[in-house]
């Protein structure tokens, strides 16, 4: 399953120049783990760095003007940084798979004249199977909503030898449409009628462009946690959905997809998740005469069972995250924001545990999870290369650091140190 290895935003909220991990021209830093958290006190921007993931997937599912609309964000100059006239820009570096050459995305989101958003400029690129240094070769580059791709697996050939002056985009570009490689004959000139909606939507959907169709899958496949318990509390109609969706409304149909496709598999997670949940001792499910599934959940102290309506926000977010989790064909990235909101507190240790396990997990199609937290209790499940700190600077702006880069931190966890404890005395912050 892809992994994301680096990522990095520019020109979003507070995030006016924020790098995680690894990117094709940071190739000493490390990559991202299987589980990522981001920690921080209050107003840092952790709510910015988890809807940044958000922005940029609905970018490609509803396109650039109405992703800037959509969540309450308030349009494009609400969330271009403060005295920015530059667009918002994200980077994406990420492998296919272990043994695969990483694919760098980059996307940037511009104001046309008349004030309206739209996708300013895309770009895919790859190194080839053996290049292990220069510049990578795109395989999709446009420029208001116009430019070349390469069909297929081929790729151009590289145009010049010199280092690549990346902010000079239009150069490059009209550089490889007057060129003559021999691979023209996979090159395909194109122009999008719609510039607010991204190439690799409308590029991604035909099959001759597997890369490009593999990295939409990939984003498309993003699950992102809007999770509210009241909404879990409700009663949908029936019918079996294969996966959990964003607000977690429709947990009964998913147990309903569940107990149908993988019935012994299913009694067998109800077990396992039984036992993680404080005061559980047992969960199963009721049918009603309409075809629907209510969960029950069987309190160690009560011989009738109380049924989801009846159960705390707590139990009921566990049971979702942990029921995701198990999914047989779970999404390729999950993002969590403050998962500890309504828990009690030592069950966050437990909690940040599965969400490792299952993300370090040797399965190939294993999730990536990425979380934001400020509660030191999930903090000491983390180990310092799994965690960074967001902080504000005096200019307002954010900036992130990997815990494990202060060798104070490391040498004081190696020692035993809880993570979560040294960040409650201040040993994680700077100054």
């Amino acid at each position: 399953m892809a992994k994301i290895e680096g990522i990095r935003f520019k020109n979003y909220r507070v995030l006016r120049d924020v790098t995680l991990g690894k990117l094709w021209y940071r190739q000493h830093a490390r990559p991202l783990t299987p589980l990522t958290a981001v920690i921080g006190k209050n107003g840092v921007g952790k709510s910015s760095l988890f809807d940044a993931f958000g922005f940029l997937a609905d970018c490609l599912k509803l396109g650039a003007e109405e992703a800037c609309d959509t969540r309450g964000r308030g349009g494009f100059d609400h969330i271009r940084s403060q005295g920015s006239d530059n667009p918002i820009e994200f980077e994406v570096y990420y492998r296919e798979e272990s043994k695969a050459q990483p694919i760098t995305y980059e996307l940037a989101i511009d104001k046309d004249d008349s004030g309206r958003p739209y996708v300013s400029r895309e770009r895919l690129r790859q190194r080839h199977a053996n290049q292990s240094r220069g510049r990578p070769f795109e395989f999709l580059i446009m420029q208001d909503g116009s430019g070349v791709v390469w069909r297929g697996e081929a790729q151009r050939q590289q145009i010049d030898e010199g280092e690549e002056v990346r902010s000079d985009f239009t150069t490059l570009l009209d550089q490889i449409m007057k060129s003559e490689d021999e691979e023209s004959t996979e090159r395909e000139f194109i122009e999008l009628q719609d510039k607010r909606k991204l190439g690799i939507a409308t590029l991604g959907a035909l099959k001759q462009h597997p890369r490009i169709s593999s990295f939409r899958q990939f984003i498309e496949g993003w699950y992102l946690s809007y999770f509210a318990p009241d909404a879990a509390r409700s009663l949908p109609l029936a019918g079996p959905q294969r996966h959990l969706n964003v607000h977690g409304d429709n947990v009964g149909n998913v147990v309903q997809f569940m107990e149908r496709e993988y019935p012994d598999r299913f009694k067998r997670i109800l077990s396992r998740i039984a036992k993680k949940v404080p005061g559980i001792n047992q969960i199963d499910t009721e049918r009603t005469a309409d075809g629907r599934l209510l969960l029950r959940f069987n309190d160690r102290g009560f011989d009738d069972p109380f049924y989801a309506q009846q159960m705390s926000d707590g139990t009921l977010k566990v049971f979702a995250y942990l029921l995701m989790l198990e999914d047989p064909e779970p999404p390729p990235f999950i993002c969590i924001e403050e998962p500890e909101n309504g828990l009690y507190h030592k069950l966050l240790e437990v909690l940040a545990t599965e969400f490792r396990t299952h993300a370090a997990a040797p399965r190939r199609n294993a999730p990536q999870v990425f979380v934001t937290t400020h509660q030191p209790y999930f903090v000491n499940a983390l180990k310092p290369d799994e965690t960074w700190v967001l902080e504000k600077e005096t200019d307002g702006f954010s900036i992130i650091r990997r815990a494990s880069d202060d060798e104070t931190v490391k040498a004081m966890w190696d020692e035993g140190l809880p993570l979560g404890g040294l960040w409650y005395s201040d040993y994680l912050d700077r100054g």
